[in-house]
């Protein structure tokens, strides 16, 4: 028997912001070899007042999330001065109570802290509104320096592009990082940005080595099975290592040697997915070492074993 497709919904409120709005339906738009399917919904059918100059006309109300497995809230505009309507927030409560995951993009965490199902929870915003965030709903544990916050079936992200990055860890959590990738080339988006890199750091002047560590991380990415120290990655970027170690951390939100190890774990996941390798020849292709190395880092990174993993999402 076929498996049923995955349902999200996509909830526009007054003042949705096309771009939080399109995310989602983008990203699990039905094309073949994606397992979903969307459904654009609102407070009620018809006319919907948007942000940026621009409105939308949906054809499904609320009922449309009686069926959804995933909920998207996109952010909207005056989220510190305007709650969800009464209906919104008890549409809300009973798909959460069905089993329903509620994912809130930008400034859409307002909505979803209105509910109260992230009291007590981390959960990030846009960084323009963390504060309004905390004092509004001040039992929400805001953390307003991450991309995306996982909070099981509450997730929630920070602005704008962070939505990408938050779509394409659901699709990695439900699927693999294989079909995450092929989604990431689709959108030409960067395929994995971790929820806990930073959403925004402040800078007074421009930041004129970007680009600069923008190669040297690509050129890290081709040479994963070779040992690459601190030094190495300095020494392509043509810095030294204390300046490259401070500034990669201030783009990235990582140190260098954790940020290759978290690319050496992303490969090695891709190769328990797409091949037949064994755990010692992963462990040697991604730089790793032995087995027993790639098992310690994978279960701390990941929180499962390589043989579960591939297990679970080997094709």
């Amino acid at each position: 028997m076929a498996r049923e497709n995955h349902r999200v919904a996509v909830l526009v409120l007054e003042g949705a912001k096309p771009l939080d709005v399109g995310i989602p339906a983008q990203v699990f738009a039905g094309r073949p070899g994606m397992p979903y399917e969307v459904r654009v919904c609102g407070a009620a059918p018809g006319p919907v007042t948007g942000g940026d100059g621009l409105s939308y006309h949906v054809a499904d109300g609320l009922e449309a999330l009686e069926r959804a497995d995933t909920i998207f809230i996109p952010g909207y505009r005056e989220p510190a001065t305007t709650d969800p309507p009464a209906a919104v927030v008890g549409a809300l409560l009973a798909a959460r109570e069905r089993g329903t995951r509620l994912a809130a993009i930008s400034t859409g965490a307002f909505a979803l802290a209105a509910t109260g199902l992230l009291d007590g929870k981390r959960a990030t915003t846009h960084w323009h509104y963390t504060k309004a965030l905390t004092e509004r709903h001040p039992l929400v544990r805001v953390d307003e320096n991450v991309l995306f916050v996982d909070e099981g079936d509450v997730l929630t992200s920070a602005g704008a592009a962070s939505g990408i990055d938050l779509c394409l860890h659901l699709v990695r959590r439900d699927h693999g990082v294989a079909l995450s990738n092929r989604v990431a080339r689709r959108l030409v988006a960067a395929p994995y940005r971790s929820g806990g890199q930073a959403q925004y750091v402040p800078r007074s002047v421009p930041e004129p080595l970007g680009d600069a560590f923008a190669s040297t991380r690509e050129w890290a990415l081709k040479h994963l099975d070779e040992p690459l120290t601190l030094e190495a990655l300095a020494r392509n970027a043509g810095v030294s290592a204390r300046t490259f170690s401070r500034r990669f951390v201030k783009d990235t939100g990582h140190t260098p040697m954790q940020w290759v190890l978290r690319a050496r774990v992303d490969l090695a996941r891709e190769l328990l997915e797409r091949t037949e390798l064994g755990v010692e020849q992963i462990a040697d292709r991604v730089g790793l070492g032995t087995a027993a190395n790639l098992r310690l880092h994978f279960q701390r990174i990941l929180g499962t074993s390589p043989t579960e993993y591939r297990h679970t999402f080997s094709a």
